[in-house]
């Protein structure tokens, strides 16, 4: 699936009529989770059965009749995501919480399918036909929609967001890069002083977006709480609040995508931690910078990037990397304050460095011994049992997921462009 991703511009009431649409699918969506909740053990409560009540509710309350009957379909289908995903955590025996669904309060948006919706005969211009009163709205966006058909738009998805709205048009097509294979194979150690450090010595900087802006954060933070509840100048401060957390989120993951970009373009296979960035970020004092770095992000991409090109991506265990003599084997104990490692056999090299050029091997061993293949040939090993992702977005640029059931991904549209994300998903592999 290819998304493509305009800015809207329209007038106040359509804003407030996308606001009320928003807001009826929110509605929706947590009737559905009561239902659920509520319905008798026996019960089988199934995605047909909350479509079923979905209709019900349509009949029950007028202004959830004013959306579009697949607009409501889609709420409801975006609560069975939320409880399903439950079930599979539960049948897994997934340590720690299993994510019992909860009720939203901060939904963002709201989707149709294909009713629901017109777009004009230049497609600069989309219609919203249901009975909110949104009417038509004109998109601000590079991205030519012109080479593919109506009837491949699968889904339109309106999303409100810190720095205005946007429109997310799903179209059912398939992109591929062909480039030629490069010999090239590389290993990457994700690090807090550097973004990362390969296994050819080159280390990246860590731009550190967040702690640039954090006084220009905290001082919006600061004129927020001044403000009185329930005024229009705390609502404009909250705006310019979000505006520049969005902006820090923007920036990370930009940062991230042409990082991974590189890498995968220039190397055949790619090597990388598989790193549990959930558990890490419970140190306190850490946690801010690692979230800040972005690990997970740029693990995305790279994932992302060698199904797009072709290439090999291989996670490996992260134990012993640091220890471990890249040159003969040994463990040579460090404290995480030592940043050169140094072995009797006279190795020599950049902790990072060594690190990486261990991961490397091992995956090496790994795509050489137990390797596994999906459909559209990206190699994926785990060591001592580790797994990588069960399903992975393929990312073309900023924008969320937009399917029910997907991982979302932070934002990140520039206000005059259009955005474009592909979706694929992966059979399961451990």
């Amino acid at each position: 699936m290819l998304v493509i991703e305009y800015k809207i511009k329209a007038k106040l009431h359509q804003y407030k009529a996308i606001d009320e649409a928003i807001r009826t699918a929110q509605f929706v969506r947590n009737k559905c989770l009561r239902y659920w909740m509520d319905a008798p053990k026996d019960a089988k409560i199934n995605r047909f059965a909350l479509n079923n009540y979905s209709t019900v509710l349509r009949e029950e309350f007028s202004f959830v009749k004013d959306l579009n009957s697949m607009a409501v379909q889609a709420s409801a289908e975006r609560g069975w995501a939320a409880i399903s995903r439950f079930y599979e955590n539960c049948k897994n025996h997934q340590p720690g919480k299993k994510g019992f669904p909860r009720f939203q309060r901060d939904n963002r948006s709201v989707e149709y399918k294909t009713s629901g919706w017109s777009l004009h005969r230049t497609k600069r211009r989309i219609a919203i036909t249901d009975k909110k009163g949104i009417g038509e709205l004109k998109l601000l966006g590079k991205w030519d929609i012109h080479t593919y058909p109506v009837k491949s738009i699968k889904r339109v998805r309106l999303v409100r967001r810190a720095d205005g709205y946007y429109c997310q048009l799903v179209i059912d097509t398939e992109i591929k890069e062909q480039f030629e294979p490069t010999g090239n194979a590389i290993g990457l150690d994700v690090g807090l002083e550097y973004f990362y450090t390969d296994s050819n010595g080159h280390q990246e900087e860590n731009p550190r977006f967040l702690r640039k802006a954090e006084q220009a954060i905290k001082h919006a933070q600061r004129r927020l709480y001044k403000k009185e509840k329930g005024k229009n100048g705390r609502r404009k401060a909250r705006k310019r609040f979000a505006k520049k957390h969005l902006r820090v989120s923007r920036q990370r993951n930009e940062h991230a995508k042409k990082l991974a970009r590189n890498v995968c373009k220039s190397n055949d296979l790619v090597a990388y931690e598989d790193l549990s960035v959930r558990n890490m970020v419970k140190n306190h004092c850490l946690a801010k910078s690692i979230s800040d770095a972005g690990w997970s992000q740029f693990r995305q991409w790279i994932e992302y990037f060698t199904c797009k090109f072709e290439r090999v991506a291989v996670a490996v265990a992260p134990q012993y990397t640091s220890q471990k003599c890249s040159n003969c084997g040994a463990i040579v104990k460090k404290s995480l304050s030592t940043r050169t490692h140094v072995c009797k056999c006279g190795c020599r090299l950049n902790r990072d460095q060594n690190a990486a050029v261990n991961i490397l091997n091992l995956a090496l061993q790994a795509r050489d011994g137990q390797s596994q293949s999906n459909a559209v040939g990206v190699g994926t090993s785990t060591l001592l049992g580790a797994t990588l992702v069960e399903q992975v977005l393929t990312l073309s640029t900023e924008s969320p997921a937009l399917l029910p059931g997907e991982c979302q991904l932070r934002p990140h549209a520039s206000p005059q462009t259009s955005t474009i994300l592909e979706i694929k998903q992966y059979s399961r592999k451990s």
